[in-house]
């Protein structure tokens, strides 16, 4: 059961990053609020295609910069952000039952299953 709520601001939040990062050439190719019921919180996971990989330091780094450009009411919390590889195992699942294409989408995908396992509740931007 999701304790946590999405809010608006944090799905408003979450589209302005992406579309600042995607103005800035990072073009992730994998982006979503994910709920976690292990730690009750929803996380933005943010994936990188591997020619794009920074390493975590220099991809947190950058991060912190581009939201410093956000207007104040769509700034995430950089501990917000989880940067997860391209085939980590949540985003190949997602992948397996959503593919969104290359822009900015909002697709709601809350108390499903896929191959087994329970989705509580995920908003996705993008899954290429």
């Amino acid at each position: 059961m999701v304790e946590q709520i999405l809010t608006k601001e944090m799905i408003e939040a979450g589209e302005s990053l992406l579309r600042l990062m995607d103005e800035k050439k990072m073009k992730p190719d994998a982006v979503l609020w994910f709920y976690s019921p292990d730690i009750q919180k929803y996380k933005l996971l943010i994936a990188m295609p591997k020619e794009r990989q920074l390493g975590p330091k220099k991809f947190y780094k950058k991060i912190q910069n581009i939201i410093s450009e956000l207007p104040e009411q769509n700034r995430i919390s950089l501990d917000e952000i989880t940067l997860a590889k391209s085939n980590a195992p949540i985003i190949s699942l997602l992948k397996f039952a959503i593919r969104t294409g290359p822009g900015v989408s909002g697709i709601r995908f809350t108390n499903n299953v896929i191959n087994g396992t329970v989705i509580e509740d995920a908003y996705i931007y993008r899954l290429v």
